[in-house]
C-alpha cells in the first residue's frame, strides 16, 4: 500500500477513559489503521479536548467521573452541535441496558464492552466511522426495545420486511440483537446449518451484504 493509499486507510481517534493502564493497553492493542491522536480521562478533559482534535472516532468510556456526573452520555450531550463528523464508540465495562440506552440516545454510534479484543475495537470503529452502527452481542436488543416501542405495526406493513418468511423474520431478529448462530439454532429447536441458510436468505432478500448491515437495517426500521 502506498503512503497515500495508507493515509487515508487510517482513521484518527480519541480515547476518553478515567483509567491510564486501560487506555494504554488498548492503544497497544488497537490496530494499525488506527491513529490516536489524543486521550482524556474526565468530562471535563474529553469537552475541552475533542473539539480541537476534530478525530475521525472517539472510544468513549460510559462512567467517567468530573462535570455532572453524567459520564460519557454527558460529554456527547455538552459536544452536541460541535463536534461535526465524529463518531463515537462507546467502551464500557458494563453491559447493563441503561447504560447502554442512555449512550445511544445521546448520540453514540455504537457499543462494545470491554470483553472485546483489540481487533474487534479495531473493526467497530472503522465501521462506526463508515456510518454502520455496531453492538456487542446482545447489547443491540436493549436498542431495539428502547427505540422500537410502539412500532411493530409500522413495520410489520413495511414491503422489506414482508419479503421474509415468519420463521426467517424470528431468525432476522435474533440475528440483529446479536445472537450467534449456535443460540439462535437451540432458542428456535433449529440446526445451525438451517439457521444459516435462513440468514443468507435473509440478506439475499433484503440486499444486504452481512450481520452487520442487517443490525443497522433493523435500527433502522424500528423492530422490535
Amino acid at each position: 500500500m502506498s503512503e497515500a493509499s495508507q493515509a487515508a486507510a487510517t482513521i484518527r481517534v480519541v480515547i476518553v477513559d478515567d483509567h491510564q493502564i486501560f487506555r494504554t493497553g488498548l492503544r497497544a492493542e488497537l490496530g494499525a489503521e488506527i491513529e490516536v491522536v489524543g486521550e482524556a480521562a474526565t468530562v471535563d478533559e474529553a469537552v475541552a479536548l475533542i473539539p480541537g482534535l476534530a478525530p475521525d472516532v472517539v472510544l468513549l468510556d460510559v462512567h467517567l467521573p468530573g462535570g455532572s456526573g453524567g459520564g460519557g452520555a454527558e460529554v456527547l450531550q455538552r459536544l452536541a452541535g460541535v463536534t461535526g463528523e465524529t463518531r463515537f464508540l462507546a467502551l464500557s465495562v458494563s453491559d447493563a441496558a441503561d447504560d447502554v440506552v442512555s449512550v445511544i440516545r445521546a448520540g453514540a454510534r455504537g457499543y462494545l464492552t470491554k470483553t472485546a479484543s483489540g481487533a474487534e475495537v479495531t473493526a467497530a470503529a472503522l465501521r462506526v466511522r463508515g456510518g454502520d452502527a455496531v453492538f456487542s452481542p446482545r447489547l443491540a436488543g436493549f436498542v431495539l426495545d428502547a427505540f422500537g416501542t410502539g412500532l411493530g405495526e409500522t413495520a410489520a406493513a413495511d414491503d422489506e420486511l414482508d419479503r421474509l418468511t415468519a420463521r426467517e423474520q424470528e431468525v432476522m431478529r435474533m440475528i440483529a440483537r446479536g445472537y450467534a448462530y449456535k443460540e439462535v439454532a437451540a432458542e428456535l429447536f433449529l440446526s445451525v446449518k438451517t439457521v444459516e441458510t435462513h440468514v443468507s436468505s435473509v440478506l439475499r432478500k433484503l440486499q444486504l451484504s452481512n450481520r452487520h448491515e442487517l443490525t443497522a437495517w433493523a435500527l433502522s426500521k424500528r423492530l422490535l
